[in-house]
């Protein structure tokens, strides 16, 4: 007489991860792995299949990793400002029109003499460095970003200002938000930014594409402790202002005067309560609308085109001032 077999339970946890015994067969349940506490599950959950289920295999997108966004950079105009800078660039790859173009063709030549490898390539050869991005016929692999030690851009910056202006991001992880903080702040006329080495992003190639320039211009110092690079900002005669949409000034109504750093937050959790506390003044973008927040980015050169709009208009002051009568 043949035993019955057992019956398999459907709903629950007991037959998870144990070995279950189904008409002679053996197979083992698969195991739910909990997350450990601020643990999150960066795991994107394919569309067509149920919001709950837990997938131990990363997707296929995730295998492209920061080192491989770090060395290069494409486009005509970023390409351009690292030639003409003179910045170091290990190879240049570039297709045969864009080669002979009186913008590039001397450029590239001095390029080539310092040791620069130029490759001649055909569009499709780009289509697949790049990864089919638009890189309007050339492409450069660049050494790894050389930041400035703080002291340094505080002394750069005060050699080139009598009132300098320096922007710290704390926490940016989108690399678009960064390039775009630093194309806004080169342009209006801040001269450095200061970024941290832990959970923010670095100089990426993206980030040099969206700063579309800017950073050959624009110094940028990375920091391990973002509360003590505070303080010596301090020490050095900066006044802290920080944005924060509660316990703020409305920044129109603050006055921006002497060596400033602007201190802006991350995207989704803007300034932490450390760095709140480090800060002289909190100050804030009044919002009209139904949106709660602004983009980073947006928030950053909204806030730099204040300083600088009460500057201009001092500035027209006193040269009204100093006019004969």
């Amino acid at each position: 007489m043949t035993s019955k077999p057992k019956k398999l339970q459907t709903s629950g946890e007991p037959n998870r991860g144990r070995t279950v015994k189904i008409k002679s067969k053996r197979f083992i349940g698969h195991p739910i792995r909990k997350a450990k506490p601020g643990e999150r599950d960066n795991h994107p959950t394919p569309s067509n299949s149920h919001p709950n289920r837990d997938f131990s295999h990363p997707s296929s997108v995730l295998k492209k990793t920061e080192d491989n966004d770090s060395d290069l950079i494409y486009g005509r105009h970023p390409v351009l400002s690292a030639l003409e800078s003179q910045r170091e660039l290990n190879r240049i790859w570039v297709t045969s029109r864009l080669r002979y173009d009186p913008r590039f063709h001397n450029l590239l030549l001095q390029a080539k003499e310092h040791g620069t490898v130029i490759d001649e390539v055909e569009p499709k050869r780009l289509d697949q460095i790049t990864e089919g991005a638009n890189h309007q016929g050339i492409a450069a692999q660049i050494a790894p970003y050389s930041y400035l030690e703080l002291p340094d851009l505080i002394a750069k910056a005060k050699s080139v200002a009598n009132d300098p202006v320096i922007v710290v991001a704390e926490g940016i992880t989108d690399p678009h938000n960064l390039g775009a903080i630093i194309r806004t702040a080169e342009a209006i006329g801040a001269q450095g930014l200061v970024i941290p080495q832990r959970r923010a992003v670095g100089i990426t190639s993206t980030v040099v594409k969206v700063a579309a320039g800017a950073l050959e211009n624009f110094a940028v110092a990375r920091v391990v402790n973002l509360s003590r690079a505070l303080e010596e900002l301090k020490e050095a005669g900066f006044w802290i202002y920080g944005t924060a949409a509660t316990g703020s000034e409305p920044i129109h109504t603050v006055r921006f005067s002497g060596p400033v750093v602007l201190v802006v937050g991350s995207e989704g959790e803007g300034l932490s309560m450390l760095t709140q506390r480090a800060c002289d003044v909190l100050v804030s973008i009044p919002l009209q609308g139904k949106t709660p927040s602004l983009n980073a980015s947006v928030a950053a050169g909204m806030a730099l085109y204040e300083v600088y709009r009460q500057r201009s208009l001092n500035t027209l002051y006193l040269n009204k001032l100093q006019k004969p009568l």
